[in-house]
């Protein structure tokens, strides 16, 4: 038997505020937007920049709840920009044949990395029919 990566939270096109190369390590993500996708502080996350195409893995730290931080440190900052647009997915490990929880928060920020609405991907584990809720 093997096990799956399979999805368990995202943020969607949050923006990034900073990036600190000297930091070391990680991106610090507002607690605001971090609890509602279910990330734990150290958890490992992918950054996707929709603004630039880079992609790389982390871990996350947690922000000052309201700040807005989306903050890409160290090695990592030489990959992003302030102002860009970042996915920012976690993922857990699950049995072969699971689908995992079948529930996925999906947290999307305002411009300002403030909570604007939340989805949730839907998976029904024995027809695999896959749903989006919350769309307008």
């Amino acid at each position: 038997m093997f096990s799956r990566k399979i999805l368990v939270g995202k943020i969607h096109r949050a923006t990034v505020t900073e990036a600190d190369v000297e930091y070391v390590g990680s991106i610090t993500i507002d607690l605001d937007l971090m609890e509602p996708a279910g990330f734990l502080p150290l958890q490992e996350v992918e950054i996707w920049d929709v603004t630039n195409g880079a992609r790389f893995t982390t871990y996350c730290l947690p922000g000052e709840r309201g700040s807005g931080m989306v903050r890409i440190n160290g090695a990592a900052a030489h990959l992003a920009q302030v102002g860009d647009k970042v996915i920012i997915a976690a993922y857990g490990m699950f049995e072969s044949g699971s689908i995992g929880t079948g529930s996925v928060p999906v947290v999307v920020p305002d411009e300002n990395n403030k909570l604007e609405k939340m989805l949730m991907y839907k998976v029904d584990p024995k027809t695999l029919e896959f749903r989006i809720e919350g769309l307008d």
